[in-house]
């Protein structure tokens, strides 16, 4: 996906989760700037926490209903540098509803800057034969 495929520009009606994280020496290389491929975490645990605030923890979602979401693909651009202990703000929301996979697009930003942007594929599979599923109907109500 071409950078010109990320937009920071949010769908018109879907407001935008957003979670908070710290930045710790874990997240950082050896000069305290956060390691590239821990946006990617961030977006993680922004997601992980959107679907818990919709009612929809994820290991319940696995246990109870035998669906799991699981990352298909992935495009981040990063713009400015997050540094150690920076506040920032991860946020989540729906750029595309499938039926069985849902395009995020997730932004990480700090102090209102964006430090990265990306578009994230996640696909709705079995929780035992990791086939493609359908997203759960009432997942899909939450959101549209």
């Amino acid at each position: 996906m071409s950078d010109s495929a990320l937009s920071t520009a949010a769908p018109p009606d879907l407001p935008a989760y957003r979670h908070r994280v710290r930045v710790y020496w874990e997240d950082t290389d050896a000069g305290g700037v956060v390691f590239y491929a821990n946006y990617l975490k961030f977006f993680e645990r922004a997601r992980t926490e959107w679907l818990r605030a919709l009612g929809f923890g994820q290991e319940r979602l696995r246990t109870e209903g035998g669906a799991m979401f699981v990352v298909t693909n992935t495009a981040v651009r990063y713009v400015q540098p997050a540094r150690l202990d920076d506040l920032l703000d991860v946020t989540v929301q729906v750029r595309e509803a499938g039926r069985a996979s849902l395009v995020i697009a997730q932004q990480c930003l700090r102090e209102g800057r964006l430090l990265a942007e990306g578009d994230i594929r996640i696909g709705c599979v079995d929780a035992t034969t990791f086939r493609p599923r359908r997203i759960p109907a009432d997942i899909l109500q939450e959101i549209a």
